[in-house]
């Protein structure tokens, strides 16, 4: 009987629901005692079947409080499938089961908004709206579920719905707010929703101290990652480390001020939006990286195939498989490979140095992986022209030898020469400074601030 009465549910037949309870009026009562599975009621709601449902909160209404292995009611299989009538029909016989959990902590509000059924959500939180606040396992909201589904119309109902805004901001077990999941995700749309349309905090921090800039930074590379940083700093957002060294500061200026007494000492600052040093580092240390990748490249692929190419056969004279290059002129052969061998080290260097930690944000350090870029360049260009007038013609290598060589190099050794001494003057202007304040800190007074 149970078996039949499981079938009839599969197929939505109400008459054959009907016969089976005239043969056995008590089937319904004997499937709730044996089944450690799903009831006919979840069978149907899960698959739509409206006038099945109906039937069977008519004969027994008890049924919509029955959780299935998952402990899932048929409200949360309904919700989850957005079939809004059988919704509406279970909330009438108990509405109290939108506060139901299953096994991962979730009612049926939460599935609802995970899988964006707008409309069931509506119903759901017009007949208990308490339920859109309880929280899932590891402490999740409402909201933090519609973010990590990217339902940006389910999360837009809720904010507006709810209007709250401790519950706005609130976080997980992780100390994750909604801001710090969607900048994780790249979801840009529903970044600038938040920082515009909302009251979301910028500057919350997780368990292990991180704000949203800071997740930013620490995140997977995406083309997206400029845009949302902006947006963020145009909020008012910050790194860690930028408002620990601001309030520092701050603290430091007002104990050593007279007005010490005057000002409290856990006044929050207001923090720049302008751009940090280690910003500008950041993004110099990301061209390096570039850079070097790309010169690095450049240099392996010219190392394999040299100019002029390989002798295709073996003769007396050659084999098959050597450079033509090298038998042609040794001399400049020599000097290509030491040039494209500097600049694949020099390359290599940067590139290792960067991804194994090296303190770059510091200046010196900077300028030089700088210094080391321009070997690089310097070993590339030098390859080229010596490939260049391996495979120019000899009735043109006068002039290219005699003109276009000499004039290119000492335009570039031109801008090399600029460019280095713009670069060490700042090194050294910068160094300075630091060299006067720390001598102007040691003979100043105690108590007294610059």
């Amino acid at each position: 009987m149970e078996k039949l009465l499981y079938d009839a549910a599969l197929e939505g037949s109400v008459s054959s629901l009907r016969e089976l309870i005239q043969q056995d009026p008590l089937i319904l009562d004997r499937f709730i005692l044996n089944s450690q599975s799903e009831t006919p009621l979840h069978v149907a709601a899960m698959l739509g079947h409206l006038d099945f449902v109906n039937e069977i909160l008519q004969k027994k209404p008890e049924l919509t409080g029955e959780l299935d292995s998952r402990r899932s009611s048929p409200l949360h299989l309904a919700s989850a499938k957005g079939y809004l009538e059988i919704v509406k029909s279970l909330l009438l016989v108990n509405p109290d089961m939108c506060f139901a959990r299953d096994a991962e902590g979730r009612n049926p509000l939460h599935l609802a908004a995970m899988k964006g059924r707008i409309n069931v959500l509506k119903e759901l939180v017009a007949v208990r709206p308490h339920a859109a606040r309880a929280t899932a396992i590891q402490g999740e909201t409402i909201l933090h579920i519609c973010v990590k589904s990217n339902q940006l119309e389910a999360l837009k109902f809720l904010v507006e719905t709810l209007d709250d805004y401790d519950f706005l901001n609130s976080k997980d077990d992780y100390g994750f707010t909604i801001l710090h999941l969607v900048v994780i995700d790249k979801q840009v749309e529903t970044i600038n929703f938040l920082l515009s349309c909302t009251r979301i905090q910028v500057n919350e921090i997780t368990a292990i101290g991180l704000t949203p800039l800071d997740v930013l930074a620490q995140s997977r590379r995406d083309v997206n990652d400029y845009d949302i940083a902006e947006s963020l700093r145009a909020a008012g957002a910050v790194r860690v480390i930028d408002s620990s060294i601001h309030r520092l500061r701050t603290q430091e200026a007002i104990i050593g001020s007279k007005f010490a007494d005057d000002v409290p000492l856990k006044a929050e600052p207001n923090f720049p939006k302008s751009e940090k040093p280690e910003d500008w580092l950041t993004r110099k240390r990301d061209s390096l990286m570039v850079v070097a990748s790309l010169i690095a490249t450049m240099a392996f692929q010219s190392g394999v195939v040299p100019p002029g190419g390989f002798w295709q056969e073996d003769t007396d004279s050659h084999m098959a498989g050597k450079a033509i290059m090298a038998d042609r002129d040794n001399v400049q052969y020599a000097a290509y490979l030491i040039c494209n061998m500097t600049g694949l080290i020099a390359s290599m260097s940067i590139v290792l140095l960067l991804v194994t930690g090296l303190p770059f944000k510091r200046r010196f350090f900077m300028w030089f992986l700088t210094i080391i870029v321009w070997v690089a360049i310097i070993s590339l260009a030098v390859t080229y022209i010596l490939s260049i007038r391996a495979f120019t013609p000899s009735q043109s290598s006068r002039i290219v030898t005699q003109r276009v060589i000499p004039y290119a190099i000492a335009a570039w050794s031109a801008v090399m020469a600029v460019v280095l001494l713009a670069h060490t003057l700042r090194l050294a202007a910068n160094f300075y400074k630091k060299l006067e304040f720390l001598l102007g800190k040691r003979r100043r007074p105690i108590g007294v601030v610059a």
